[in-house]
């Protein structure tokens, strides 16, 4: 009788919590009042757009708020003991052994002077669960299970030596290592492509299968909590507008911010074209294709792979006879997993890797064989927007001062022009005038891609290479910058090569896709074609793999002639 009530009793149960954030200035109330109970062996899924809460409640359950951040009432209890009242000195038993965390960015989560093997080890060490070579080996096997490819060599490497994927697996690897009861997984997957999800999401669910161990799921992709969460929290303005089973929230949602969080979700685009941002007529794709932007033709790179061993080291080819064309006013989809190129692909493209072979012509000109002065010159016609503007901008920088570099590092305009080109650019991503007065960490998530995105508008370039832009960002925010991506292209004839590992993403923004494996792309054409025809089994396993779509249409499907916000 007492191990059935163990198995039914909640691994944590919160009660009326209320979080809030004192400033000089102000008191944010971030959570307000959220209750949520996750049993052994199930998975909560917990939404909401950036603001709603969800990571201030993720952090909560770990003993990790920040300073300005108090917990005024309610309850947070794990194993009979109420987390809010626990000293620091008791969570060195809970944190990280009884309690795991997966954090959102691997970029800030992980020491980049030591290698990923050793920072899982250190976690056995420091809970006593192996020491010296059994922690190395226990390491190996832990980045195994997470899905991390050839993990004893990938074990020697830093963390800058690995794809974004890359890390983020090794981060699902330092949280399993203790095995604990309640694994707190903060968007855990935001940066995986599909394949990889579908393995990291399946691992996670053969462990509470096999373990028992209980999920609260922080996400903003309504797919993956379609597919594999037991029950859903949705989430508005720190508070619960609606919870319960998957099924009956997704599937028949009361509130009608669960109804708009389902529309905006990615996994109901479908065609880019009939979805055009300003209502006019898309150009004559043949007129277009005349005027080729970019030409890459036979692209080869190779890298020597770190830590394998000192007097030979074996060399990884990440880029393997990749050609294509990117016509000007057009998007080019490039699609693949984790370490597939991609990346790799871009650098070569805006002159910051030199290819072992093969070229890189924009309107004709080689960036392969350009130095100096005339490459930086280059380099203002092809801007980059990063995955993760937070790491990429200088925080200590206003917003304006952010504008304004790029200029004066290209001697462009005077003060007077220049102050104009950031309210003109502001304008342009639809911010605010009083935002160049704001520093990034006073600016949401999706207002900070605005400005990576407007910084990179202000030296007026052909083309952006937009590396994973939207992947961070919750459904609603990501529709809105993908609309204001189409709309800055049309306006401007604007050249984009467009990275992402979200298919529903490509799909939307996308003239052409080029799909790639290995380092070598195996399918491309236009977007249409490969998305409802594709040819090659990869492709098809990417499309198969796209979570929740079977899911997640089903649900909303059941429900659409009875209810008007379908």
């Amino acid at each position: 009788m007492t191990a059935l009530v163990e198995r039914t009793k909640p691994v944590i149960r919160i009660s009326d919590l209320h979080i809030a954030y004192r400033t000089a200035n102000a008191v944010v109330h971030a959570v307000n009042g959220v209750d949520l109970e996750v049993a052994p062996g199930r998975i909560t899924a917990v939404v909401g757009e950036s603001g709603s809460g969800k990571s201030t409640l993720a952090l909560a359950i770990m003993g990790l708020l920040p300073g300005e951040a108090r917990i005024d009432s309610g309850r947070v209890e794990f194993q009979g003991a109420d987390l809010t009242a626990l000293p620091e000195k008791d969570w060195h038993e809970i944190r990280g052994r009884q309690i795991g965390l997966i954090p959102q960015d691997p970029t800030v989560s992980l020491d980049p002077v030591q290698p990923v093997g050793a920072l899982v080890a250190e976690v056995l060490r420091i809970h006593g669960l192996a020491h010296g070579k059994q922690a190395r080996v226990q390491a190996i096997e832990l980045l195994a299970e997470a899905g991390l490819p050839e993990p004893d060599i990938r074990a020697r490497q830093y963390p800058h030596e690995l794809s974004g994927g890359m890390r983020q697996r090794v981060l699902i690897a330092m949280a399993m290592a203790g095995r604990p009861r309640l694994l707190v997984a903060d968007e855990p997957t935001s940066a995986l492509d599909v394949t990889v999800q579908r393995r990291i999401l399946d691992h996670l669910q053969r462990v509470v299968s096999s373990t028992g161990v209980g999920i609260v799921l922080i996400t903003h992709d309504l797919a993956v909590a379609a597919e594999r969460s037991d029950n859903v929290v949705v989430m508005s303005n720190g508070r619960v507008v609606e919870s319960g089973p998957t099924a009956e929230v997704l599937g028949n949602p009361t509130d009608s911010y669960t109804q708009q969080l389902i529309r905006d979700s990615t996994i109901s685009i479908t065609d880019r074209r009939a979805r055009s941002v300003g209502g006019g007529e898309p150009s004559n794709p043949a007129e277009d294709r005349a005027i080729p932007l970019v030409e890459v033709g036979a692209l080869v790179k190779k890298f020597q792979i770190r830590g394998a061993g000192i007097v030979r080291r074996p060399v990884r080819t990440a880029v393997d006879d990749v050609s294509f064309v990117i016509p000007c006013g057009r998007t080019l989809g490039l699609v693949g997993e984790s370490g597939s190129g991609k990346t790799t692909i871009a650098r070569l493209v805006l002159g910051l890797e030199r290819p072992g072979s093969g070229f890189v012509h924009i309107s004709g000109q080689d960036v392969t064989a350009l130095r100096g002065a005339k490459l930086r010159q280059l380099r203002r016609r092809i801007q980059l927007v990063y995955q993760n503007p937070y790491a990429s901008l200088n925080p200590r920088f206003s917003v304006e001062e952010l504008l304004i570099e790029p200029l004066r590092n290209f001697g462009i305009g005077d003060k007077q022009r220049r102050a104009e080109t950031v309210r003109t650019s502001l304008d342009s991503v639809a911010l605010s005038a009083a935002t160049a007065q704001r520093k990034i960490s006073e600016l949401s998530g999706g207002q900070r891609q605005r400005v990576a995105i407007a910084r990179a508008l202000t030296v007026d370039p052909e083309l952006l290479v937009c590396d994973e832009p939207v992947s961070a960002l919750d459904v609603t925010v990501q529709r809105q910058i993908l609309d204001l991506l189409l709309s800055l292209q049309q306006s401007r004839q604007l050249s984009y090569l467009f990275i992402s590992h979200d298919l529903g993403v490509i799909r939307y923004v996308s003239d052409d896709v080029a799909v790639l494996q290995r380092g070598t792309i195996v399918e491309s054409g236009p977007a249409e074609q490969v998305f409802t025809s594709p040819g090659h089994t990869y492709t098809q396993e990417l499309l198969a793999a796209v979570p929740g779509a079977r899911e997640y249409s089903a649900l909303v499907t059941t429900h659409k002639e009875t209810t008007p916000w379908t």
